[in-house]
């Protein structure tokens, strides 16, 4: 899952911002998503019967569109000996291309989380909403619910609530027993509540240690007060999960129910994580721009140079960036040319245009995106790669006067 919250899900938003852009008249592209669960057989068995009522389709071109997507799916699902344990993805069908072509679109794509549910989806659009709700979440959260009756501890995983125990207390009710004195009452009632914090912890333990500490992104505590207090600044928490909890939060319910709550109650402490860690790596940028310590870089060629030197602590992207290095080629007249393309999300990519020579149409003869290139690089020289949001004064300045690609070095080389 943490890979997925860096270069991979820069990979999956970019080849769903392509499928979205994908679109035809009538009932003809296919997203099939298949649970781990399901049987291939199974899956080819219904897509032969798609196959065989798309024989019915009113249009011939979209019944030949629709069966010939079919073809292709069945194609890869007999050649597939096992569902990954995420699930598979598939879309299919026949799109315009352009200068009055066509094309097969056939996308093969493995989810950040498992697949839920069986889908067969055809319609003038892909359906990719179950992705893009994966993408929406990295990383597992910790979550702790109680009041002195019981508690209990679970995941959050994406979007994924994990249930993991349910403790009942054996604290007594504030109405003493005949024959008992007020201070011996309160005394084994307290005895009561350090023991029942203490399970707490310890099932807190058993769940959360067991996790790789980058992966466990924080923990949320909720319940009644002055309880949820009391537990937290008793420090029932093991010391490496004590300082993971990331926040008190008020809940009306502390079984299982009340895990939904919780995390609706700490939305915005959530959306916040990965905003505070992008405004750590940007406070450092501009301080390091300040003070001309030359210690960082910026612009696509200079990133690139102090990358194949090694010489990059954190490499800065913006998740609003797309470019791509383009190699050109006139076939009429011989010209070549190497441009770089950039646009943002949400825009048309910018296109290619007529030879500047003869005026004929240009061929592309390679294409790189320099995103993929960068974080390869990246990843040889140990750097980190560090996706920065536009949803800050700091980050929406990067992209527009940085271009969104920079470097925070190791060591000043120049450039």
């Amino acid at each position: 899952m943490a890979e997925y919250c860096t270069y991979e899900k820069y990979v999956l938003k970019k080849k769903l911002e392509t499928l979205k852009n994908k679109s035809v008249k009538s009932a003809e592209l296919i997203s099939l998503y298949v649970p781990s669960d399901k049987q291939i057989s199974d899956v080819i068995k219904h897509l032969k019967e798609e196959h065989e009522q798309a024989s019915n389709i009113i249009s011939k071109l979209a019944s030949n569109n629709v069966r010939e997507a079919l073809d292709s799916l069945l194609a890869k699902l007999r050649s597939l000996n096992k569902i990954p344990e995420n699930g598979i993805v598939y879309f299919a069908g026949v799109v315009d291309t352009g200068a009055n072509r066509t094309g097969m679109v056939n996308e093969v794509l493995i989810p950040p989380e498992p697949v839920v549910h069986y889908i067969y989806h055809c319609d003038s659009v892909f359906y990719l909403e179950p992705l893009e709700e994966m993408l929406r979440e990295c990383g597992t959260y910790g979550l702790i619910l109680l009041d002195l009756r019981e508690a209990s501890v679970g995941m959050l995983v994406g979007k994924q609530i994990e249930a993991i125990k349910h403790l009942h207390s054996t604290v007594p009710g504030k109405q003493r027993k005949g024959g008992q004195s007020a201070h011996r009452f309160e005394q084994l009632r307290r005895i009561a509540i350090h023991d029942f914090y203490k399970r707490i912890g310890d099932a807190a333990s058993e769940a959360f240690l067991e996790l790789e500490p980058s992966d466990l992104k924080g923990i949320l505590i909720g319940g009644h007060s002055p309880t949820k207090e009391e537990f937290y600044e008793g420090e029932f928490l093991h010391y490496e999960l004590q300082k993971k909890v990331l926040g008190l939060f008020d809940t009306g319910y502390t079984d299982e129910s009340g895990f939904s709550e919780l995390i609706n109650e700490a939305e915005d402490t959530l959306q916040g994580i990965d905003l505070i860690k992008q405004k750590k790596d940007m406070d450092i940028f501009f301080k390091e721009i300040a003070t001309e310590s030359g210690k960082v870089s910026y612009g696509e060629d200079n990133v690139r140079a102090n990358l194949e030197i090694k010489a990059v602590d954190v490499l800065l992207l913006s998740e609003e960036l797309r470019a791509e290095r383009v190699s050109l080629m006139c076939r009429v007249c011989g010209y070549e040319n190497r441009r770089t393309r950039i646009w943002k999300t949400g825009e048309a990519v910018p296109a290619i245009g007529n030879c500047p020579e003869c005026g004929s149409a240009l061929e592309v003869t390679d294409l790189i995106d320099i995103v993929g290139e960068f974080s390869e690089l990246a990843d040889k020289g140990n750097a980190r790669i560090a996706f920065i949001s536009t949803d800050f004064d700091e980050g929406s300045q990067f992209m527009i006067a940085f271009g969104g690609i920079a470097a925070i070095l190791r060591y000043s080389t120049g450039m």
